[in-house]
């Protein structure tokens, strides 16, 4: 059996003055802190909505036959690491989410009204618990698609070089003469070549010395 909705939790909102109206509207407005860990507003090891950073709620709860509908935005600062430099970065975040919280007496008239066969879609309906809901799992899924799978500190952030790791963005002119390993085998055979055509040179006016000395 889970545990029972708390009304202090920020993320758990009454609807009882919608009094099963339908039509019946409330706008509300609430700045909250991020919960949990730094990944629980965002990508694990990429980006996301640090623990205790503020997040600003703008909610509008609106009865209908089955239960509350709710829409709204979390405008948050998500923190994290450029995939390309892997430079710290900021971002904010608009994330748009909406959600259907169900009475949960609809359940049984749903089933006298639809097919047997829609009850894998009623295991993902969620239900209004003594007219309480938690919007924590509907606004964690939201941020999440908000933000960039790949962040970036900018469009065209260069990256890191490949052969040294320098951050390309600091040295725009940074770059590594090309060899083909091709030739570079060749090259160090012509070296030991001409080495060796200096030593026999060396050796040839040596001997020459020694004659016009005698």
């Amino acid at each position: 059996m889970s545990a029972r909705l708390d009304h202090r939790n920020p993320l758990v909102f009454d609807t009882h003055e919608l009094g099963r109206r339908p039509g019946a509207l409330q706008r509300l407005t609430r700045s909250i802190e991020a919960p949990g860990s730094p990944d629980v507003f965002g990508i694990d090891g990429v980006i996301g909505v640090p623990e205790g950073a503020p997040v600003e709620l703008e909610i509008r709860l609106e009865s209908v036959m089955e239960g509350v509908l709710v829409t709204g935005t979390a405008r948050a600062s998500a923190e994290g690491e450029c995939v390309r430099c892997l430079e710290p970065l900021k971002l904010e975040v608009d994330a748009d989410f909406q959600e259907m919280f169900s009475y949960p007496d609809a359940d049984d008239r749903s089933r006298t009204a639809e097919p047997a066969d829609d009850a894998e879609e009623d295991e993902d309906r969620l239900y209004l618990e003594d007219g309480l809901f938690d919007l924590e799992p509907a606004l964690r899924d939201a941020v999440v698609l908000a933000l960039p799978m790949q962040p970036v500190c900018r469009d065209d952030c260069p990256g890191l070089c490949s052969q040294c790791g320098a951050r390309l963005a600091d040295d725009p002119d940074h770059h590594h003469d090309a060899v083909d390993i091709r030739w570079a085998a060749l090259q160090g055979l012509a070296g030991t070549i001409q080495d060796g055509e200096k030593d026999d040179v060396s050796g040839a006016e040596a001997g020459v010395d020694e004659k016009q000395e005698k």
